[in-house]
């Protein structure tokens, strides 16, 4: 038997699928591709989350486009992060292109070009479907956790959710939150210290301050009403393909904590909201989250140990994760654990840094006889790279080299107009981008600061009039009690003695 018939064997085997599956590509010997000799990916482990990374311009976002119209065309749900600006063409079929079809002769899978239903998103002043969440949704400690606050600082936080939830207040938006910071530490000061303990002002102003910087990122657009429900992620469209939901993020690269603030309350929101359903068929949604780094690099201990938590767990509710980054590094080793399945792009090794991070990636992966992983690693060319799965019984696949498919969709944004018509189109536009302020904590606060004011004002005005009527009524006894000196002379008993006397000397 040839080497290539025993690789074309390696391949065939190790990526059997006896269920529904999707195919990726076909593996390569040393610079050849073998035909036919397919990388597929069975549907029911892709709940086991992934990741895809590579240098600069060696193909993860088209690799991202692949496998998001391959879950689309088998029914599945996709929610995909577009921070460069180039995935909403996905709505739109592909021209082709000679070397499209070159590529896929080589693979054995012929070329189709389509289009696929896709859903614009937006957390910034983008157009798009508007997301939005409320403050009292995010809860204390997952809003503490994406601030950064010390357990003081904590502490005061869930104390103000606690006044809201007694006193039916709503937190919807920051300055709710902001406007409760404020009655806390001034008109409300004595009525939280009775109920629930004093509060610093010190520690008010320290937490105001973290929430002025997420505002100054952006978060007054997020934070509010109305709020959108994870379940419009996991439509299908007429013709049965899952609905692929591109959140714009173009404007957000210079706003980490809006990102991460963002990511970690819909994980959240999807793992509270989504049923138990262990290992099914195929997952219920699966969402690729670009340039990852930007979710953990300003993430706070406590901040990465909740998405290291979700992580773990979310699985079961059917959901996959798919981090796609330049380097593995850049996702943390905790995470990197959990992930089931691994595209590796071409690295650079350019210095002694970037040498030691290559065989830290290397590392990563199975080992092979038909590769040298350390060295590939900065042969692959744009289109190709190392691929390890999970099959059906949860066991890793053999490494193998892979010659990706081309995209099916535009490799391309779309023009303005074409997403016009996307947006015109939305059934979700008229549910969400309806602003809505309704009466919350802020504008019940307001009454109340008012009201105590108010009061405080009546009072001091009676304690005052109190005062003034106390002044006059003692000055008025004082008087009374005062004799006129005339009066006083006329009754004095010396006068009286002289007046008796001068009387019986005349008589």
């Amino acid at each position: 038997m040839s080497q290539t018939e025993t690789f074309f064997n390696y391949i065939n085997d190790g990526y059997k699928c006896k269920g529904d599956f999707i195919t990726l590509g076909a593996g390569m010997l040393g610079e050849e591709t073998v035909t036919n000799a397919l990388v597929n990916i069975p549907l029911k482990t892709l709940n086991r989350h992934g990741l895809i990374a590579g240098a600069t311009g060696t193909g993860k976002t088209k690799t991202l486009q692949v496998l998001a119209e391959n879950m689309s065309e088998k029914g599945i749900p996709v929610l995909l992060m577009d921070v460069k600006g180039d995935l909403s063409g996905l709505g739109q079929p592909s021209p082709g292109h000679p070397k499209i079809d070159e590529r896929h002769e080589k693979i054995g899978i012929p070329f189709d070009a389509k289009k696929f239903p896709i859903e614009i998103l937006s957390i910034s002043e983008q157009d798009g479907v508007r997301l939005r969440a409320t403050v009292s949704e995010f809860g204390p400690v997952l809003l503490s956790r994406i601030l950064d606050l010390t357990e003081t600082q904590s502490g005061i936080v869930a104390i103000i959710f606690k006044y809201c939830d007694d006193n039916h207040l709503p937190l919807l938006d920051l300055k709710d939150f902001k406007k409760m910071l404020q009655f806390v530490t001034a008109e409300g000061k004595d009525e939280i210290a009775a109920e629930y303990g004093r509060i610093s002002s010190s520690s008010t102003g320290a937490i105001l301050r973290k929430i002025v910087e997420l505002e100054q990122q952006g978060g007054e657009l997020f934070f509010g009403e109305k709020s959108f429900e994870v379940d419009d992620l996991t439509r299908v469209d007429e013709n049965g393909r899952g609905v692929i939901s591109v959140l714009r993020l173009t404007d957000i690269q210079d706003k980490p904590k809006l990102f991460s603030t963002f990511m970690l309350q819909l994980l959240a929101e999807v793992y509270e909201t989504f049923p138990e359903q262990g290992d099914s068929g195929r997952p219920e949604l699966i969402i690729f989250i670009d340039e990852a780094h930007l979710v953990f690099d300003e993430a706070s201990k406590a901040l990465l140990s909740q998405i290291e938590s979700i992580v773990k767990l979310i699985r079961s509710k059917g959901i996959g994760l798919y981090f796609v980054t330049q380097n593995p590094k850049d996702v943390p080793e905790d995470v990197l654990a959990q992930l089931g399945m691994k595209v590796q792009h071409a690295l650079r090794a350019f210095t002694a840094k970037d040498r030691k991070a290559l065989k830290l990636a290397a590392e990563n992966y199975p080992d092979s006889e038909f590769y040298n992983t350390n060295e590939v690693l900065t042969q692959l060319g744009i289109g190709e790279a190392f691929i390890t799965a999970l099959n059906e019984k949860g066991i890793p696949t053999p490494l193998a080299r892979t010659m990706l498919r081309a995209p099916m969709s535009r490799m391309d944004i779309l023009t303005e107009r074409e997403i016009q018509d996307v947006l015109n189109n939305s059934k979700l536009i008229n549910k969400y981008n309806k602003e809505v302020d309704r009466e919350s904590a802020y504008e019940l606060l307001g009454k109340k600061i008012e009201r105590i004011n108010k009061e405080k004002t009546e009072d001091d005005r009676r304690k005052e009039e109190e005062k003034i009527k106390k002044k006059r009524s003692s000055s008025s006894g004082r008087r009374s009690t005062r004799q006129n000196p005339v009066v006083k002379v006329l009754t004095s008993a010396t006068f009286i003695r002289a007046v008796f006397g001068i009387l019986k000397k005349v008589l």
